[in-house]
């Protein structure tokens, strides 16, 4: 199709100590000012492109470009009447929106930083302590929901005294409508606040998922926002090559989808469709239906929603023949692309065009903005994240053979975290790099221009009592196929222990609590042990041999902070409240425990 995939190009410095530092051998492009200079000049060059849209009944609700940078100009102007200006926080609590959307670009243009959080913090009351614990690190002067009805009683938090409600049915008594706020005429204050936005000026608060602690907040710059676009620009060109359709279901409070994926398709006059399916059971036929429906150019997901997407194009040859017939670039992100779902990808691809589009990945954090290693040439594998984006230095410190520490450094990094003095004293290094508690490996340690591959956080990792270091994050991304069907997640144990184990959660509504927060299920207990049987007389050393295994009764408990904002595991936060059952996990004598024969 003629699209754009520059080769990798790698600088390396080979330090005395083992450690090596990686650059990018591309320029770095144009860099603007602020985000709103994107919207501006699509609103100029492209009136009547669709920049937004959410569904709505049997079609979409769309926003063009010159729509929305009028109504993003009417919203900042409503929010100065509201009496909201520079450094003024604006808390989002529902999902992605059109007016999300725009009321993003209008906090952005008169610098008010957005703050997207989790919609569970809001919606599930068990984690209505961690909705408090974000919005107490900053002063909320306005908070906004889709919906009084499914938010109502979160926006009547004490945490949120003072500040301006804003809905967009404005259902609830003391709440302003969305509409009253666009309804405002744009004047001399909404350009002058303008005028005053600078690259250091934080256009959003994000907060992390929280997998080790309390969720952090990690101030966002226009810097950072449009420093990263001008990144992916030099290394993806194919994205400034024609105008992109991209269908997205991920939410805003994340880096990947708030930044990422919005900003992209801003930067470069693309149209972002709001999907309002999701990779769930019941949910995922609408993601199907969205899909149908746009002649979609980048795809950009999570490897399950893939595993999902697969499935169902083998039953369907024409969503299979949509999905390729246009596609540039199929992105994943989140976990490694299973090596069964990669090789259908490229098949069906060659199958429908003769030809594979970039199929890749990248690594980033939110304090990254996010993307600082991407895959930008054909020809990769699963599991690679790539090499540094222009502008950024990789350092990777030795941790073991062909394992490294991954720190980071560029202008896309953050300054550091919100009032947080002592994370933030342990976040950077004695030359400024971010120590991200990731690791990688080399691809090729002959050629560094292969890529990176992640290989688990640091963290994570821990010793035996023997002294043997047990990489938990990898071990437990190599576990999880094996135990697919059986369990719904693993946490691994055996800090400060003689051997490895695990702590198994049940797949939800499958398997009865025999008392004791256990699962006692002799049918499951087979398939387990075979599964722990097979994995021993393959294994290495202690450090990947599995002794003993408990499959728990209770599910993650999203009040007690065992799910993160991602839906992923706080595994210290489960080992610490669930430590009767690491316990009994180490007790040879409880007859619920499983062990390989």
């Amino acid at each position: 199709m003629g699209a754009s995939y520059p080769a990798h190009s790698v600088l390396r410095e080979d330090r005395a100590d083992g450690t090596v530092i990686l650059r990018s051998g591309l320029a770095l492009g144009e860099v603007v000012n602020d985000t709103n200079v994107w919207l501006r000049r699509w609103a100029e060059a492209a009136p009547d492109r669709v920049f937004l849209a959410e569904r709505r009944g049997a079609g979409w609700r769309e926003m063009r470009y010159a729509e929305m940078w009028q109504a993003a100009r009417s919203v900042a102007q409503g929010l100065r009447d509201h009496g909201i200006g520079p450094g003024d926080a604006v808390v989002v609590l529902s999902g992605p929106s059109v007016d999300h959307g725009i009321l993003m670009q209008a906090c952005q243009m008169i610098g008010a930083p957005i703050v997207p959080l989790a919609e569970q913090y809001s919606t599930i009351p068990a984690a209505h302590p961690r909705l408090d614990y974000c919005v107490g690190k900053l002063r909320a002067a306005m908070v906004y929901a889709a919906s009084a009805a499914d938010f109502g009683k979160a926006m009547a938090r004490p945490v949120f005294e003072g500040a301006v409600k804003v809905t967009s049915d404005a259902a609830a008594e003391g709440c302003v409508s969305f509409d009253t706020l666009r309804a405002a005429t744009p004047g001399r204050a909404v350009d002058e606040a303008h005028a005053r936005i600078t690259p250091d000026t934080v256009a959003k608060i994000l907060f992390t998922s929280g997998s080790t602690a309390h969720p952090k907040g990690v101030p966002n710059t226009q810097r950072m926002l449009c420093v990263n676009q001008a990144q992916y620009l030099a290394c993806l060109p194919v994205l400034g090559e024609r105008p992109h359709v991209l269908l997205d279901w991920l939410p805003w409070n994340h880096t990947f989808a708030g930044n990422a994926n919005f900003n992209m398709m801003l930067s470069n006059g693309g149209s972002l469709y709001l999907d309002d399916g999701k990779p769930l059971p019941g949910r995922f036929a609408r993601t199907l239906e969205n899909a149908a429906r746009l002649p979609l150019t980048l795809s950009f997901n999570v490897p399950v929603a893939y595993a999902l997407l697969v499935e169902a194009m083998r039953e369907n040859p024409m969503l299979r023949r949509n999905f390729f017939r246009d596609l540039d670039i199929f992105f994943y992100a989140g976990a490694s692309l299973p090596a069964d779902t990669w090789a259908a990808v490229e098949q069906m691809a060659r199958a429908e065009r003769d030809e594979v589009p970039l199929m890749m990945s990248s690594w980033g954090m939110t304090e990254t903005a996010p993307s600082t290693l991407i895959v930008h040439e054909k020809g990769g594998r699963s599991g690679n994240v790539g090499v540094p984006v222009p502008g950024v230095a990789a350092k990777l410190i030795p941790a073991g053979t062909n394992r490294y520490q991954l720190r980071v450094t560029g202008p896309n990094l953050f300054a550091g975290y919100l009032d947080d003095a002592k994370k933030n004293a342990e976040a950077f290094d004695d030359e400024g790099f971010f120590i991200s508690g990731d690791a990688v490996g080399m691809v090729d340690p002959d050629d560094v221009a292969r890529g990176l591959f992640f290989d688990g956080r640091i963290s994570e990792d821990f010793k035996l009592m023997t002294g043997t270091w047990v990489h938990a994050a990898t071990l437990r991304l190599d576990l999880l196929p094996r135990l697919a069907g059986l369990v719904q997640d693993i946490v691994i144990t055996g800090e400060g222990r003689r051997e490895v184990g695990l702590l198994l959660f049940a797949p939800p509504g499958r398997w009865r609590d025999a008392g004791g927060g256990v699962v006692e299920d002799p049918a499951l207990a087979a398939r387990i042990r075979a599964v722990l049987s097979d994995l021993a007389r393959t294994a290495t050393g202690s450090s990947n041999r599995i002794a003993r295994a408990l499959v728990m009764a209770e599910p993650p408990n999203v009040g007690a902070g065992e799910i993160t904002a991602k839906g992923s595991l706080n595994v210290r936060a489960i080992l610490d409240r669930r430590k009767d059952l690491v316990a009994r996990l180490y007790d040879d004598a409880d007859p619920a425990v499983i062990k390989p024969e």
